[in-house]
């Protein structure tokens, strides 16, 4: 199992549309072969800063969600609403308590 996580900034007049889009496609996505957690987190500080993060069965099965027309109609939606790149990263849970 992998974890990922997704740093998004988006123009402060665009948050209300991106919450919108992810409340459409979050069932898709949580649904996609390989999924097995998604989450979206809020930076409420910044108020325009969000993180989703996503557990997945392998490697293979989130390059084929990457690689999958789902995931590039909503990033293509999802990306014209930045106002900073987006960072990602892929991490393995060390210790848990």
């Amino acid at each position: 199992m992998i974890n990922r996580i997704v740093k998004m900034e988006f123009q402060p007049d665009k948050v209300t549309e991106f919450r919108e889009l992810f409340a459409q496609q979050q069932t898709l996505i949580r649904n996609f072969p390989g999924c097995l957690h998604l989450e979206l987190w809020e930076h409420e500080s910044s108020g325009n800063t969000w993180f989703t993060f996503s557990q997945w069965t392998s490697e293979e099965a989130l390059e084929n969600y990457r690689q999958s027309d789902l995931f590039r109609q909503t990033w293509a939606a999802t990306k014209v609403l930045f106002n900073a790149k987006p960072a990602a990263w892929t991490v393995n849970k060390r210790v848990s308590l």
